[in-house]
């Protein structure tokens, strides 16, 4: 069991799941190609049964190795999911589970060292993300109530209702075409318009779309002190430890020279 266990957690073997994960995604992108799968489509679907295959054994492996605590890791359940969801079958009313197949990319995440912090740092974040994206609709909302009362009756296609409006604020928030394609015409009617536009896209695109980013950040920099803390407990501790058995030895080594000690001086 041992032996299993040092397999799976090796070096070696990581970096085969991830060599495998790559190349089956590259597989699945191919596919959408009519070119490469006239050309080379038999491959394609090889290269895929085997990848979902190494997936399958590499999962059978962790629950023979961990059991009942594979379930406990929420990477392992992420991985057991994704390899499910996957191998769902396909046919005439789930051909869309077959596009879901693309899901196995998502493995790189729990396989990655670097990618599983990024995600843990952004759940670690959501907690303030959510007040933020309230505000961000509080937001929305007066503003969309405010555009459909003063421009809707001009613009019913922009701002005739409170959904039209809110996704014509979106796309203000983002920035695309905003200036020529929505506030100019709309200035051509309501000449202070400007105004409006100019001071929703001050609150959201540089003031609260901002604060998103720094709470990110600043989830990202208490992950990786955290790990900082446990990576200095945890050689603090081995420390500990060795510094105890040097003890026990320099101890062993004085009460032999102190038996020996005797013996010399009977001699």
């Amino acid at each position: 069991m041992n032996t299993l266990r040092n397999l799976i957690e090796s070096r070696a073997f990581q970096r085969f799941i991830i060599a495998v994960i790559v190349i089956n995604a590259i597989t699945l992108g191919l596919e959408t190609s009519a070119t490469a799968t006239a050309a080379i489509g038999g491959l394609l679907l090889m290269l895929d049964r085997v990848a979902l295959a190494i997936f399958i054994i590499e999962i059978a492996l962790k629950l023979v190795v961990h059991r009942h605590n594979f379930f406990r890791d929420g990477w392992n359940v992420f991985d057991f999911l994704v390899v499910a969801v996957t191998i769902a079958p396909t046919g005439e009313g789930v051909s869309v589970l077959r596009a879901l197949r693309i899901l196995r990319a998502l493995r790189l995440v729990s396989v990655v060292p670097s990618m599983r912090k990024v995600v843990n740092a952004l759940l670690k974040a959501i907690p303030g993300m959510t007040s933020v994206l309230t505000l961000l609709l509080l937001v929305f909302y007066i503003a969309a109530v405010m555009t459909t009362k003063l421009f809707g009756a001009n613009f019913p296609e922009w701002f005739g209702s409170i959904g039209a409006s809110f996704y014509t604020l979106f796309q203000v928030m983002t920035l695309e075409s905003w200036s020529m394609g929505i506030v100019r015409p709309v200035m051509e009617v309501y000449p202070l318009a400007w105004l409006f536009f100019i001071v929703f896209i001050l609150l959201t695109t540089f003031a609260v779309l901002n604060l998103f980013i720094a709470i990110v950040v600043d989830a990202m920099s208490v992950t990786e002190h955290e790990e900082q803390v446990e990576t200095r407990a945890l050689v603090a501790t081995e420390h500990d430890e060795l510094m105890a058995e040097l003890r026990a030895l320099r101890a062993e080594v004085a009460a032999l020279r102190d038996g020996r000690r005797p013996a010399e001086e009977r001699e």
